[in-house]
């Protein structure tokens, strides 16, 4: 009867997990949605302690496997509950990389246990310890960059050492799986070199290009968790395998096309961190404005577009942001939102903001929405962001990002830029939009700056 009980427990939580990344898919309903899948997790874990045996025996060590679940529900909790949404890519990249950890462990202590080397079973183990192993040590690496500790290394080299470490490692599972018995010893070397693997993977990675790597790597957890589900025939294990490691791979896909790129571009090219804008003076002077001179054309505009950029997250302006759009509206205003797909540091980063500060669904228009009704937009008021309206992704061949599609702001009437300085955004270039005959500077802390901007509005 615990056998049933189990299986049927998996099916639900399974079907739990899909509904629950379905209901992910609208503001209206990811609350809802995250709470569905996290029944589900607990309802296959609880179940699982309860009822799992093997050989007839039932699950040993209660005490410590309660008290491992009681340290991390409440360490998890606090993380969740302090980070900062401007910290967000990093947290997601630390538990992305416990997740593939686990993966890894799961791997070296069912190792020993395997009893004819060549089966799916050990292709299975193996395959959990490369790509959990990759996946942490290339997660841990991505939080240090995101977090600024981390500064890229990029060299020609690098690339080929990757391809000889990718090889080594196929040959060592290889010649583990030929082996009459398990060998801990080169279990433990596989999980050495594929650790390596992963910082060297990552760490020629541009700073630009972390939203597309947090996606691969989450996806490689998932195709890691997968192969856990294998390994124990448990079907809740597998469904959250797949659907995180497809999620992963089709969000991977997006964000590679949101920039125009091949995944292979992004993982061997150079786009990010770098310093291959130009200077200044080469684009003429810019144009710079007050808060007030901003305020009276957003006033008597018709339409007004707002860019959201990771600036606008550091600086916690996006309630101040939709205080802004209120008072704009309250005026006849029509205010909409150019998301761009890359914009943050993270995929749906600002519309997770957004969200936060209860801006409407409906109002956060994606980029080729946004581009389509640009040309006719009055104003265009870009918040921090930075790479995702630079026009030298359309005019200048010579420029790392070319070809990336980008939210048009160029295209409008009056373009007010508010920024900190004229420093350069994540891809380390010069932002042409600067020093264009139709945009204005407008300096100082966003969050700040628009507040002036609200209180400017509705005075008019």
């Amino acid at each position: 009867m615990g056998t049933y009980i189990l299986e049927i427990s998996y099916i639900i939580a399974s079907v739990l997990f899909i509904l629950g990344l379905k209901m992910l898919s609208s503001p209206d309903t990811a609350r809802k949605g995250n709470l569905w899948a996290a029944f589900g997790m607990t309802l296959a874990i609880a179940t699982t302690i309860i009822f799992h045996t093997k050989n007839g025996e039932p699950i040993q060590n209660h005490i410590w496997i309660f008290a491992a679940l009681a340290v991390g529900t409440v360490v998890g909790w606090l993380l969740a509950v302090k980070v900062k949404m401007t910290d967000m890519p990093q947290m997601v990249s630390l538990f992305n990389g416990m997740g593939g950890a686990c993966a890894a462990l799961i791997s070296i202590g069912e190792f020993p246990h395997a009893e004819d080397p060549m089966t799916g079973e050990m292709l299975s183990i193996l395959a959990g310890l490369l790509i959990g192993t990759v996946s942490f040590a290339g997660s841990m690496i991505a939080f240090g960059k995101l977090n600024g500790n981390i500064k890229d290394w990029r060299t020609k080299w690098l690339t080929y050492l990757n391809m000889a470490f990718l090889v080594s490692l196929i040959a060592i599972g290889a010649y583990i799986m030929m082996q009459p018995e398990p060998n801990m010893s080169l279990m433990i070397v596989m999980a050495v070199v594929a650790a390596i693997y992963g910082v060297t993977f990552v760490m020629p990675i541009g700073g630009a290009d972390m939203p597309v790597v947090i996606s691969l790597l989450n996806s490689f957890t998932g195709v890691a968790a997968a192969c856990g589900g294998f390994l124990y025939d448990n079907q809740a294990m597998l469904t959250g395998g797949i659907l995180v490691g497809s999620a992963g791979t089709i969000l991977t896909v997006l964000m590679c096309k949101a920039m125009n790129r091949s995944l292979g571009n992004v993982i061997l090219g150079a786009f990010g961190g770098g310093s291959g804008g130009g200077a200044s003076k080469e684009y003429g002077d810019y144009t710079e404005n007050t808060p007030t001179d901003a305020a009276i054309i957003l006033s008597y505009s018709e339409n007004v577009v707002i860019i959201p950029g990771y600036g606008l997250a550091v600086a916690q302006a996006q309630h101040a942001c939709h205080e802004l759009e209120k008072a704009l509206t309250a005026k006849g205003v029509n205010v909409v939102y150019g998301i761009h797909p890359v914009a943050g540091r993270m995929p749906g980063h600002m519309n997770v903001l957004m969200a936060e500060a209860d801006v409407a669904y409906e109002k956060l228009l994606d980029l080729e929405d946004i581009n389509d009704q640009i040309a006719q937009a009055d104003a265009v008021l870009v918040v921090g962001a930075n790479d995702v309206v630079n026009p030298a992704a359309e005019t200048d061949p010579g420029s790392p990002i070319y070809g990336m599609p980008i939210i048009q702001a160029h295209k409008a009437k009056s373009v007010f830029i508010l920024k900190r300085s004229m420093k350069p955004g994540y891809a380390g270039i010069e932002n042409e939009l600067f020093f264009a005959s139709n945009a204005r500077m407008v300096f100082g802390d966003a969050k700040d700056t628009i507040q002036k901007l609200s209180a400017e509005v509705k005075a008019l």
